[in-house]
């Protein structure tokens, strides 16, 4: 069955970025598919740009910055494609984009969802082929700066990014969505841990491309947000052996990042964020009983999906270092043991 799709955008004063990415989309809409956008109450010429490129595109204006997983969670809503197609507004659809994402689909990978190939710099780089999980939480675009032709074939990835993520509406409707209060950032890795938790499986589709016009800037609430999603889908997500077991390493990282947020100009931002997972608490433990009541895998085989290594280039160069590059590796292999994991995928 060749499934119907809903290409999803969240904007907010993307006007610049939409008029690349929008007609690239409206291309490769077929019978049957639509466009859905929401704007986060944009205060440039947005609104705009989509009726004069997409005037079929259902519009859906917000009030207020909603944030981007909420917004999201409401383009969802509206949806009635079977697949529902993510798109960051600055992600521009290389040619072919709309048969390639349904392949996974209709070739019955039994993937509960899955990424396009995610390139930068014209398509000569890649972005993210599959985003990589350390075990303390971090999270970043896989192969990110190889040359576009050592992307990988099709296959499963530890998790997806969110600038051209596919999912069934019936699993994400299942999935329960984002999560809406995590505002920005973590929302795919929430999405993709949780599938993963009730059995899913992830992939790639790399004949399925995007242009992301990627730029790891920072806003001024950039590092807040990450820090503080980052514990909050571990406490929802983590199975509780696994949670316990490296416990000592995230409050050895808690003592690590507050020195580096210092270092770095960022420490309000960390000092915030632990505040802010502290209020949130009480609602991060009862969602946790909600999350892991789907859950289908045990610790054991959950963690097969995380890492110990730090190898994104974006950390700093001591903690891609070998003494704490095996010492990671050794505390993880511990780890695994005691999960009862010592074999399994090496990642």
């Amino acid at each position: 069955m060749r499934p119907t799709v809903s290409f999803l955008i969240v904007t907010l004063n993307s006007r610049e970025e939409l008029e690349r990415t929008l007609p690239a989309v409206v291309a490769e809409l077929a019978d049957g598919d639509e466009l859905i956008v929401v704007d986060n109450q944009s205060t440039d010429e947005t609104a705009a740009v989509i009726a004069a490129l997409a005037p079929a595109a259902h519009l859906i204006l917000n009030d207020r910055n909603a944030g981007f997983a909420a917004a999201c969670n409401k383009a969802a809503y509206h949806a009635r494609g079977d697949l529902l197609v993510f798109l960051n507004p600055d992600a521009t659809p290389l040619a072919g984009l709309g048969e390639a994402i349904r392949r996974p689909w209709v070739a019955e990978r039994g993937w509960a969802a899955w990424q396009a190939l995610v390139a930068e710099r014209d398509g000569t780089q890649i972005n993210s082929a599959g985003n990589p999980v350390h075990f303390t939480g971090f999270v970043w675009a896989g192969s990110h700066g190889k040359p576009i032709g050592e992307a990988p074939g099709p296959g499963q990835v530890p998790a997806l990014s969110g600038a051209c993520l596919a999912i069934p509406r019936q699993t994400w409707i299942r999935a329960g969505g984002f999560p809406g209060h995590f505002f920005l950032y973590h929302e795919d890795v929430d999405l993709s841990l949780r599938l993963r938790l009730a059995g899913g499986e992830l992939g790639i589709e790399p004949t399925a491309k995007v242009n992301h016009d990627y730029e790891f800037g920072a806003n001024e609430h950039k590092w807040r947000w990450l820090e503080r999603n980052r514990w909050a889908f571990l406490i929802r997500i983590y199975p509780a052996p696994l949670l316990m077991l490296v416990l000592p390493a995230l409050l050895a990282t808690e003592l690590a990042l507050i020195a580096i947020s210092i270092r770095g100009g960022w420490a309000t931002q960390k000092l915030l964020s632990i505040l802010d997972v502290m209020r949130w608490l009480p609602r991060l433990l009862r969602e946790r009983r909600q999350v892991q009541a789907k859950s289908t895998v045990g610790a054991a085989e959950f963690s097969t999906w995380l890492t110990p290594d730090l190898s994104s280039p974006f950390f700093p160069g001591l903690a891609r270092r070998a003494p704490v590059r095996l010492g990671l590796r050794a505390y993880w292999s511990m780890v695994r043991r005691l999960l009862g994991s010592g074999g399994g995928r090496d990642r």
